[in-house]
């Protein structure tokens, strides 16, 4: 259900439908405007036609089908974690040069790379970490193991989260509270201070919480939300930045079917990596290659393959620097070449544009040893 106040951003129509009623508008235009056009064009050609070149009837029949040829629409459409009123929503607006794209509001995360996946959008937008509760598993899983998508930026947003009712209903009264995991997850101070006894219900977002606790005419439900969601379902706000640590932050990222960023010299490279053997030592066999060459990780991540049963894991990796870096793709052919088989879902710019000076040192130093070896193999056979 959309909200009619917010009509102009919010009610799209389904991506396939929208274009094919495009088309046939299209079409019918052409049809009603050139028919006159064609039918003079048949009687000059008829009246002149002893006297035209052969050449000439050519060239003006060319002209007409190009005149003909109807373009297809070019907005590019980003589907993102929905309903609108979402953080998702919130941190997407802030790229301002994504500001002429045909935004899909969708009611789940693989729903969204579901849909990018299938053609059905050219990108899509979703959370991947909180500076609290850690990574986003839900993205990180579909993204490592149910699709072949890349990241190809990362946006930032300061979160803080209200407690919102209907109009008329007071703290005292909340028994119920429905918001996603992450975002109770990270209220659990204020929740067992304020309301202890409450029950708390899952919903598919912060925005879909607040949309269906408007719904709902129950006098002890609300919702843990952003407070544009709450104005934008016509919630009261009971309690305001009931997040339990000051600097609470989400990363979300944009992601393509194709496509990988030029390196800045701040960047982020995401690796999936199964290990040949679980064995003493497969881990560390894995960190040396990142080690030996000065690359810092800033994120390790042990998950199941959800193929093997239990104790079948792999390792995600997100470490500083870009494939075309010299040194990160030596790493990644190292661990090709040894670990059972490695993942790439992409470079991108950091958001904190920050770069270890080791890294850059190392950097330099590879390419010094690279130069060397490159001599002394240019000395073979003189």
């Amino acid at each position: 259900m959309v909200d009619e106040g917010i009509a102009e951003v919010s009610e799209r129509k389904p991506p396939q439908a929208s274009n094919r009623i495009v088309w046939r508008q299209l079409t019918r235009a052409y049809g009603v405007d050139h028919r006159p056009q064609l039918r003079l064009v048949h009687l000059v050609i008829v009246a002149e036609q002893r006297r035209l070149s052969h050449r000439a009837t050519r060239t003006l029949a060319g002209m007409t089908r190009a005149d003909a040829t109807p373009q297809q629409p070019t907005t590019e459409r980003i589907a993102f974690l929905g309903p609108f009123g979402t953080f998702t929503e919130q941190a997407l607006r802030t790229q301002h040069d994504l500001g002429h794209a045909e935004l899909l509001a969708h009611r789940t995360v693989p729903d969204v790379l579901d849909a990018v996946s299938a053609g059905e959008a050219e990108a899509g937008f979703v959370p991947i970490e909180n500076s609290i509760e850690g990574m986003v598993n839900f993205t990180l899983d579909a993204l490592a193991f149910d699709h072949d998508l890349l990241i190809v930026r990362e946006v930032v947003l300061d979160i803080h989260l209200c407690l919102a009712a209907r109009p008329g209903i007071r703290l005292e009264d909340v028994k119920e509270i429905l918001s996603i995991p992450v975002a109770t997850a990270q209220c659990h101070r204020y929740l067992r201070e304020f309301l202890p006894f409450a029950d708390v219900r899952h919903a598919l977002s912060t925005a879909a919480a607040a949309q269906l606790v408007s719904e709902d005419p129950a006098p002890s439900l609300a919702a843990i939300a952003p407070q544009i969601a709450a104005e934008r379902y016509g919630l009261e706000v009971l309690a305001e930045n009931i997040e339990d640590h000051d600097g609470n932050q989400t990363r979300f990222v944009l992601v393509r079917r194709a496509g990988i960023p030029a390196p800045t010299g701040h960047d982020r490279t995401a690796l999936v990596i199964y290990q040949r053997a679980d064995e003493p030592g497969s881990l560390i066999s894995i960190l040396q290659e990142f080690a030996a060459r000065r690359l810092n990780l800033s994120n390790l991540i042990s998950r199941p393959t959800k193929q093997g049963g239990l104790g079948d894991y792999c390792f995600i990796i997100f470490a500083d620097g870009h494939v075309a870096d010299d040194l990160v793709a030596d790493a990644m052919r190292a661990l090709h070449a040894k670990q059972a088989a490695v993942k790439f879902f992409g470079s991108w710019p950091r958001v904190d544009h920050l770069a270890h000076d080791a890294r850059a040192h190392a950097d330099e130093r590879w390419r010094m040893a690279d130069d060397w070896i490159t001599g002394l193999r240019g000395a073979i056979g003189h």
